[in-house]
């Protein structure tokens, strides 16, 4: 099989334990592209802290794609086009908010290059801001701060704490909403049906792609969907076992540019 579509998930896959593109997987994607290849940065990063990746695999220069949010936007790097956005209801930001101060819990949501939240000081909301080299906003009241659009809130917390209220928020959110874990101490709300995989299927429809000519590369939960969708699902050695056990491939970890490897062994090896 010709792989024309290379999808990549950011942190714990591209990225090394700095969240930084070692040079190695730099050259190697560079290569990929100049033989024609397309990349999705695809990622539950807000648009704003998938850019600075984006520039560095200049995408603008060979017409890659950003999908953030978990999925719920796909921008055309080239020309900024927005392809697709799926944004949540506004009706449900009071449950929300309700949810995360009751258990004192930090929520967060995106405006431009802020993050907004009554709680700056909050480790994780830090750990958050300084991942996607966005700044913090305080704000006094986060509903009445929170009047645009936006494809996704962020509850942050105690890990142990936090998967008892993701186990209470989902079973009063599922008809209505997505609700899951990225990280152990992240809990994206996001719009129902919002995974990487459904966005992929409208991108791949617009770009005249079939999904046996992507490959989909990832280590978290949030990767799933892609990975089982894809032609060729890789897992890095790094990832969750239930990625693992759904892959087509385990490449090396991300520590040891399993992206690179798989991009050597199933694309310009084969060119």
């Amino acid at each position: 099989m010709k792989y024309k579509l290379l999808v990549l998930d950011l942190d714990g896959t591209l990225t090394n334990s700095k969240k930084e593109i070692t040079p190695n997987t730099l050259q190697t994607l560079t290569e990929a592209q100049e033989e024609g290849i397309k990349i999705v940065l695809a990622s539950g990063r807000p648009t704003y802290g998938v850019a600075p990746l984006a520039e560095k695999l200049q995408l603008e220069k060979y017409e890659g794609y950003i999908l953030s949010y978990n999925g719920g936007e796909i921008i055309g790097w080239k020309t900024k086009e927005m392809m697709y956005k799926n944004l949540l209801d506004h009706a449900v930001l009071p449950y929300l908010y309700e949810c995360a101060k009751k258990n004192q819990f930090a929520i967060l949501t995106y405006d431009g290059e802020y993050v907004l939240t009554e709680t700056p000081d909050d480790e994780y909301l830090i750990k958050e801001a300084k991942l996607n080299g966005m700044k913090i906003k305080k704000v006094d009241n986060f509903l009445a701060a929170v009047k645009h659009p936006i494809a996704k809130c962020l509850i942050v917390g105690d890990p142990d704490r936090l998967a008892i209220l993701e186990k209470e928020m989902y079973e009063h959110l599922k008809d209505r909403m997505g609700v899951f874990r990225s990280e152990a101490y992240f809990l994206e709300l996001v719009p129902k049906g919002i995974d990487k995989a459904q966005s992929l299927a409208v991108l791949l429809k617009e770009i005249n792609m079939t999904k046996d000519e992507m490959i989909a590369i990832g280590d978290g939960f949030n990767d799933l969907s892609m990975i089982q969708f894809a032609g060729l699902g890789v897992a890095m050695a790094n990832a969750q076992d239930i990625v693992k056990e759904s892959a087509d491939y385990i490449t090396l970890s991300n520590e040891e540019d399993g992206v690179a490897h798989v991009v050597r062994k199933f694309i310009l090896d084969n060119q």
